[in-house]
């Protein structure tokens, strides 16, 4: 174990010297008069430089991982390490990733810029408020909430939506509990009209998921007009576009559909761009910054969020759906910590030394691997390691994954930066070489509702029956009527376990699904399964990241990570 001294994230970012980002622009082919800069390292690029023949000739490589821990493995630093990786044995990489939300910043999870010498920068601006776009988003769908209210209690216009059927509800970008069940109208007629309602969190929003989806404006027009809004008091189905919200609303997203460039802490390219969680939304970048990256690089690096089991799910049967996409290869993150987890190592004692716990937790991986082959698509373990793991713990790793089949390297990217993730570089480069084919996705879209939650349950789980609660099957029912049963889903669920219970770890069997209701995203063009205790409004934990923050009168902020 090293007595070396590490110096944090955040002092990492900030020592660093950027270049300008008309530099970073210029290395990828982009004409300063094309970018929006915001400042002297952030930029908006233009929609017009997506080149649809080059997003069909390049490489994308997409990064998951194992079920994680509370802390993450690390599969947005092995992203940006692996880029960094790439660019050092000479492919033109870019990495496309998502940006933060200030729940995780402010909550437990921190920051999502990555880490140690794999990071994007400017760190510091990028986890906070970055281009804005989360406002944007935020101030859109709650304008259509605003709306829906006013209609609600307008004499004119008025469209006869019964209140009671509402299920838009507005949204901020920050872990706040007490606004998951709210009600809002009160103060009598001037109020307007009482009822339940509550608050998600922005990430989660259909907004994010439809901005993430969109090909262009006149799509993300469209697709913001088809969002389910409620029932007329005679039972027709409401949307936004009845309410001609559909087109204030996307103004207000103009910029926000931009993706943003910046760089890596080598001055390699990054295309930073929505940010929609993995547990309880589609977890994955936009569709327009992943096109731009394979437009502007030969190799694109994308991440989707938490274990393979949810985003990379959801990036394959409902991004690469709707957009046409199909990565070459999938990187799978794993831990040394992570395994003993999974292998009944308490968290508190997850730096020692525990080959027992180790191998019992390999079963957790070896799902996630199994999972990987029956999309049809080559795996790389990367073994993201930690300076607490030992050689004995590691060796048995590499061991099994070779047993099985499967290319595996060591990721060192957060200690030594590109040069730490060459080796892996290489082996991702003979995946892709050796791709031929697109993905497999899971089920057919043509299956119903019903038929596609349980064909996820059962071969992308491992669960032996799924039970629909009665909001869900009444859920169901509306979800026929309305038209909706062709469409992909999107399910909400722990992203600690395989099942739908967190406490299930390693790999659970014979264990039933339950799905609780099913919420629907007309717009977005999915519906979202929510399973066993899901909360689309995070809380805070009892020690909040935030409480250890700061900023002085230079503006030199502390603490963020």
């Amino acid at each position: 174990m090293s007595n070396k001294q590490y110096k944090s994230d955040l002092e990492i970012a900030q020592s660093a010297t950027l270049k300008h980002i008309k530099e970073i622009a210029s290395g990828v082919g982009v004409d300063e008069s094309d970018l929006e800069m915001y400042g002297k390292h952030k930029a908006k690029l233009p929609l017009n430089l997506i080149d649809e023949k080059a997003v069909t000739k390049n490489n994308l490589v997409l990064v998951t991982a194992m079920t994680p821990t509370p802390a993450g493995e690390g599969k947005t630093t092995t992203s940006i390490g692996l880029s960094e990786g790439l660019n050092k044995i000479g492919k033109k990489t870019c990495v496309v990733l998502r940006e933060p939300s200030l729940g995780p910043v402010f909550g437990m999870k921190g920051g999502a810029a990555g880490g140690g010498y794999s990071q994007v920068v400017p760190m510091e601006d990028i986890n906070l408020h970055f281009t804005g776009d989360f406002a944007a988003i935020e101030k859109a769908n709650n304008l259509l909430a605003a709306l829906i209210d006013n209609n609600i209690q307008s004499s004119k216009n008025n469209l006869g939506i019964d209140p009671r059927t509402v299920e838009w509800k507005r949204v901020m970008d920050m872990n706040d509990r007490s606004l998951r069940e709210i009600v809002s109208g009160m103060g009598g007629k001037p109020g307007g009209m009482m009822r339940q309602t509550g608050f998600n969190i922005t990430a989660a929003s259909e907004i994010m998921a439809i901005l993430c989806l969109a090909k262009d404006m006149d799509d993300l027009k469209e697709k913001m007009g088809n969002i389910y809004v409620g029932d007329t008091y005679d039972g027709n189905a409401i949307f936004a576009r009845d309410l001609n919200a559909h087109g204030a609303m996307a103004a207000l997203l103009k910029d926000a559909i931009k993706p943003n460039l910046v760089q890596t802490l080598e001055g390699n390219p990054a295309i930073i761009h929505g940010g929609p969680f993995a547990n309880i939304a589609q977890g994955t970048n936009s569709v327009i910054a992943t096109k731009m990256g394979m437009s502007l690089s030969d190799y694109v690096v994308t991440e989707a969020g938490f274990g393979a089991d949810l985003g990379a799910e959801k990036f394959l049967n409902i991004k690469c759906g709707y957009s046409g996409l199909s990565p070459k290869a999938i990187v799978i993150v794993a831990t040394i910590r992570a395994l003993k987890y999974h292998g009944g190592q308490s968290l508190n004692e997850l730096k020692e030394p525990n080959t027992v716990a180790l191998v019992k937790g390999l079963a957790n991986l070896e799902k996630h691997i199994e999972n990987i082959k029956t999309y049809g698509l080559p795996g790389v373990v990367s073994v993201n390691k930690f300076v607490t793991d030992s050689k004995e713990e590691i060796d048995i790793v590499i061991k099994r994954c070779e047993e099985l089949g499967v290319k595996v390297a060591i990721g060192e990217g957060w200690e030594f930066g590109g040069e730490g993730c060459t080796a892996l570089a290489k082996k991702v480069v003979e995946a892709v070489e050796s791709s031929s084919k697109p993905y497999k996705p899971t089920y057919d879209w043509k299956l119903s509702v019903k038929e596609k939650i349980e064909a996820v349950a059962r071969k992308v789980y491992g669960a032996q029956d799924v039970e629909f609660l009665p909001k869900a099957k009444q859920n169901l029912r509306k979800i026929e009527r309305i038209g909706l049963n062709d469409k992909p889903i999107c399910i909400a669920k722990t992203q600690y376990s395989f099942s739908d219970d967190p406490k299930a770890l390693g790999k659970p069997e014979k264990f039933t699904l339950t799905v609780r209701e099913i919420e629907i995203a007309a717009g977005a063009g999915f519906c979202v399964p929510i399973t066993g205790n899901m909360l689309r409004m995070p809380g805070l934990p009892a020690v909040p990241a935030a409480e250890g923050m700061d900023i002085d009168n230079n503006g030199k902020i502390t603490g963020l990570s």
